[in-house]
């Protein structure tokens, strides 16, 4: 008896898996987040801990950096790094490279996200690439 009991659990468990929405399941990584670093075609950097950056006519990446980078939010000399080859696909493959009084200086990428359009429409005058 038990045994079915635990059968019609197992089964009404499962329906109940099985009707959710998928985006309520576990979630997938979104793809098309990687991209080449020669297809960059700008930046723009409104503060020292966040920059965007255009690749090819329509993509913006957002890079969260792990801590504030020297003179980013004005230098008009920025250096893209992928660490995993010619391509980024997240913030530990990347490194900015910001050409300060003193030197280069490198800055750890904590993240990355492409934005949606709508996300690029809504961007500040100062933060679009």
């Amino acid at each position: 008896m038990s045994t079915h009991v635990a059968l019609a659990a197992g089964a009404a468990a499962l329906l109940m898996l099985s009707a959710m929405p998928a985006a309520a399941k576990s979630p997938q990584p979104e793809h098309n987040q990687c991209f080449w670093t020669r297809m960059v075609d700008g930046f723009a950097a409104p503060d020292d801990h966040t920059l965007y950056v255009r690749v090819g006519v329509r993509d913006v990446y957002q890079f969260d950096l792990l801590g504030p980078c020297p003179d980013i939010d004005w230098n008009q000399r920025l250096a893209l790094v992928s660490r995993s080859g010619s391509s980024i696909c997240s913030g530990m493959d990347a490194e900015v490279v910001t050409h300060t009084q003193i030197g280069p200086q490198r800055c750890p990428v904590r993240s990355i996200r492409k934005l949606t359009p709508q996300e690029i429409a809504a961007l500040p005058p100062r933060a679009k690439p």
